[in-house]
């Protein structure tokens, strides 16, 4: 199926990828920068999934839909915590902190750009895509709150 792109959505989709790769190069940074081996996991589970992404934006800029059926869900990619790893670096720590942050950032944009859209099929791409980033930032907060780094008041 194929569609067309008006010049503000064809912006929008330039600024997903934009953001698709600096995750895939965080993703891939931190998956060897982290110490603890389920981090090491979680990064490159997400470095994965932000591929897809990125692959689905690419179609979509070509005026593709992509088939969403064809594509793999991350919803068994995400490792259960477990308090079995090693003592955590203050590096991991920050690593986990700047990757939240970032998949806070990306849900949002997801968020305001389903809404300039017209195609509905488009709308349920990105909106799929958000889903997902919202998975990876589960799989780091609770990471994050299994290793005590993040506290729920």
């Amino acid at each position: 199926m194929n569609t067309t792109l008006s010049q503000k959505e064809r912006t929008l989709l330039e600024d997903a990828k934009s953001h698709e790769q600096v995750c895939i190069q965080k993703y891939s940074n931190y998956a060897n920068q982290a110490k603890d081996p389920q981090l090491k996991q979680i990064c490159k589970a997400n470095e994965q999934s932000e591929r897809t992404h990125l692959d689905s934006i690419n179609q979509l800029l070509s005026g593709t839909i992509p088939n969403m059926n064809a594509q793999n869900s991350n919803k068994n990619m995400t490792p259960s915590p477990t308090n079995q790893s090693p003592q955590l670096s203050f590096s991991d720590k920050d690593l986990c902190s700047d990757l939240l942050m970032t998949e806070k950032y990306v849900s949002s944009t997801y968020n305001t750009a389903i809404f300039e859209f017209r195609d509905t099929n488009v709308r349920d791409i990105l909106n799929h895509i958000q889903k997902e980033e919202q998975k990876h930032g589960e799989a780091i907060f609770k990471y994050m709150e299994s290793k005590g780094l993040y506290n729920v008041q």
